[in-house]
């Protein structure tokens, strides 16, 4: 089979696994009344990317080939997603927060590194076929979120977002890539015959890419963004279906089907994602990341003064807007880390650039966005979603004035 096509189908299940509960659980965990843990929910995912990706990633540097590791990774995932799905049905609506989170915060521990650890075998795959990763991993990994959407209407459709089966098809899905990275270009490790320091030995050498300022600049403004890319996973789906106790908007398309409304995401993802390489050699990594984080300022603004009746059209815009915001940022991100580091480094880097955004990022963001929600529900459970998402504008605003200003690498991503 073809390199691309075997990647491209690698892809798909890797980002159809997350597609399958990451925008609806939101909505379930409201169904079992833990509407107050949704935060907790989506900060777990963030506190293992601390740790985990960059754990893993210096595994696949010296110790396990990164496509084999990425198929264990899924095979624990996945059983911890069936652990989960198997205590919610046993449960209900009784369910212990403690048991499921448990369940969930395994399974999550062990699928958050598979997002650096699929990137690191697709570059390495490209690179040993003498490819060009700028211009041949974009239209790759189109086909994720082609799998991201797939899942999300799948569950929406069956009615799946209301319940714990979403996990048993996230679970499933975990299982059929492991099975599948048997058959995935091996990406070996590297041999060092040198006596090496404990620090190169546990690849904390990649941490030493802080010591270049335009490097250091990149991962602390990678976290300062990464804030931003839990707040609608958690909490855009509850907002939209939250119209559903209001008469005006309760028959409309998008309170039927949130998830399918929130889809129009990843259509946008798709659709940017090819247009990265262009802008990446028009513009160069500054004023694409520079782009991505002003989109974040409208994301947040158009979902604060839209409905799902007259003001559609302000969700579906923002719901467009979402793909330059995240994939602009994260794609282009992890296109400049690979080409700015060191071949021995890169998969370690990688989790570091991980780590910054879907580790710290996104466990503050997480744990923040909760506070504001919390902040603005009065005692009878109506939130201000509006004074919500206008408050996340305004976060995305001073990250982005203060990104233009500070971030000044020495020569665009076309020059490199």
């Amino acid at each position: 089979m073809n390199l691309k096509i075997r990647l491209s189908v690698m892809n798909f299940l890797e980002f159809a696994v997350w597609g399958a509960y990451l925008t609806c659980m939101g909505i379930y965990l409201g169904n079992i009344g833990m509407s107050a843990h949704i935060g907790t929910f989506f900060a777990m995912q963030g506190i293992v990317s601390i740790f985990m990706p960059a754990i893993m990633g210096i595994i696949a540097d010296r110790l396990i080939p990164a496509q084999r590791l990425l198929g264990y990774c899924h095979l624990l995932a996945g059983l911890f997603m069936f652990a989960a799905a198997w205590y919610g049905n046993e449960a209900g609506t009784n369910a212990n927060f403690g048991i499921l989170f448990t369940f969930y915060s395994l399974s999550v521990a062990f699928y958050m590194p598979t997002l650096a650890l699929s990137n690191s075998v697709a570059y390495f795959s490209l690179s040993q076929a003498g490819l060009d990763t700028v211009k041949d991993f974009p239209p790759i990994r189109v086909f994720g979120t082609v799998g991201f959407i797939c899942t999300m209407w799948f569950v929406d459709i069956m009615g799946y977002k209301s319940n714990q089966t979403q996990f048993i098809v996230s679970g499933i899905l975990s299982i059929v890539l492991f099975l599948y990275t048997f058959t995935l270009p091996n990406c070996g490790i590297k041999k060092n015959q040198e006596k090496t320091s404990i620090a190169d030995a546990f690849g904390l050498k990649a941490f030493s890419l802080f010591k270049q300022k335009k490097m250091a600049i990149f991962f602390i403004f990678s976290m300062m963004l990464g804030v931003s890319l839990q707040i609608t996973n958690g909490f855009a789906t509850p907002f939209i279906e939250s119209f559903k106790n209001i008469h005006e908007y309760a028959g409309t398309f998008g309170v039927k089907y949130p998830v399918i409304l929130y889809s129009i995401s990843q259509f946008s993802e798709t659709l940017c994602i090819l247009m990265i390489p262009f802008f990446m050699k028009k513009f160069g990594i500054k004023n694409v990341m520079l782009i991505a984080m002003f989109a974040w300022v409208l994301r947040f603004g158009l979902l604060g003064t839209g409905n799902p009746g007259s003001g559609v059209w302000m969700f579906i815009a923002s719901m467009i807007i979402y793909g330059v915001a995240f994939d602009f940022f994260n794609i282009s991100g992890s296109l400049f880390v690979d080409k700015a580091t060191d071949p021995s480094l890169r998969s370690s880097a990688q989790g570091l650039f991980m780590l910054m955004t879907n580790g710290i990022g996104a466990t503050v963001g997480a744990f923040a966005a909760q506070a504001v929600v919390t902040n603005h529900t009065a005692a009878n459970g109506i939130t201000d979603w509006q004074s919500c998402w206008f408050t996340f504008a305004g976060y995305a605003m001073v990250v982005g004035i203060s990104f233009a200003l500070m971030f000044r690498p020495k020569a665009p991503m076309a020059e490199d």
